[in-house]
């Protein structure tokens, strides 16, 4: 096994698990890929790479210099790492009803929190993060929403890991948050293989499914926009807060994969494509499905051990994401 010169070079490369067992129709392949293996825990450690980099190359970011960024808590654990052995100072813009894990985790690494209203969710951090950036122009402000490095990033690591271990996908499914993940593995797919059907996983208008946003809500990531989203999606699964928890219980009992929220939403929308395979097509379709996180940030949900309904109201009152 190799050794590597840092933490940060452990970032992407991940792993991808035949999870098949759950597929509602035979000889459809359900796939996962698994971004709980980055080093920080998420696919977003791959987004905080390129942000950071590409700030310190043209200049932005400099040696002593602050980061301001929104988070609920992916992005923000993720930049606070690099952060850390970088030698910047992270301010993190954090809705108040964050979970426990993900504060703890950002204090871990040293990160500044700056607390947003809970009930303005991460749209209100967002609206704190602008306006606080505009006030201190000698901030850095990363801005996932509308940096290009993150749809990039996954155009440039995640598409091709998945193309070079699953050539014969048919299917590509990710949640809708930022729409770095779906924009960047989608324009990657499409350019190589244009028959594959790219699908995202968002909730109703007006509900939380964790690490996942509705369009319809009125907020619009620019890089969806920048990236042509609705030209490139073939559609999308809306997925509610139940199912979501009901199948991240089903990644674990019956795949042993402990998995974030937005992993079981993803399942979700992946088992909803399946279930609509004609039997004649079912042996040549095989869908990837992104599991963005591991399941350790959300034990305070009672996700695999509470009663359904009270799991499910625990997540709608907690932000997770």
């Amino acid at each position: 096994m190799a050794v590597y010169s840092s933490v940060i070079d452990l970032i992407g490369d991940t792993p991808i698990v035949d999870v098949s067992v759950l597929s509602p129709t035979p000889g459809v392949r359900l796939l996962a890929k698994l971004e709980g293996q980055n080093p920080a825990g998420s696919v977003k450690d791959r987004i905080a790479r390129a942000m950071i980099a590409d700030a310190e190359a043209d200049g932005t970011l400099t040696p002593g210099r602050t980061i301001i960024e929104p988070s609920s808590g992916n992005t923000g654990i993720a930049l606070a790492m690099i952060a850390r052995l970088r030698g910047y100072h992270l301010k993190i813009v954090l809705p108040e009803n964050v979970s426990v894990e993900r504060r703890s985790m950002l204090e871990v690494f040293g990160a500044e929190i700056i607390p947003s209203p809970g009930r303005e969710g991460s749209n209100g951090a967002v609206r704190m993060a602008r306006r606080l950036a505009d006030e201190h122009p000698e901030w850095v402000f990363l801005y996932q929403y509308a940096n290009e490095a993150n749809p990039r990033a996954h155009y440039e690591t995640t598409g091709p890991e998945i193309l070079r271990d699953v050539p014969d996908i048919t299917h590509f499914i990710a949640g809708l948050g930022t729409s770095g993940t779906l924009m960047g593995v989608g324009t990657y797919l499409k350019e190589h293989k244009p028959d594959v059907q790219v699908l995202a996983v968002e909730p109703p208008a007006g509900e939380l499914v964790q690490g996942l946003r509705s369009l319809d809500d009125g907020f619009i990531p620019p890089v969806f926009e920048k990236w042509g989203g609705n030209d490139l999606l073939d559609g999308k699964r809306i997925v509610r807060p139940r199912e979501s928890i009901e199948c991240t219980r089903r990644l674990a009992d019956e795949c042993g994969i402990f998995a974030g929220l937005s992993a079981g939403a993803a399942l979700a929308g992946a088992i909803r494509v399946a279930e609509r395979i004609d039997a004649a097509d079912a042996a040549r379709a095989v869908i990837v499905f992104i599991v963005s996180d591991a399941g350790w940030k959300y034990l305070s949900t009672g996700v695999w051990t509470d009663d359904l309904d009270e799991a499910t109201a625990n997540v709608e009152g907690i932000v997770y994401f």
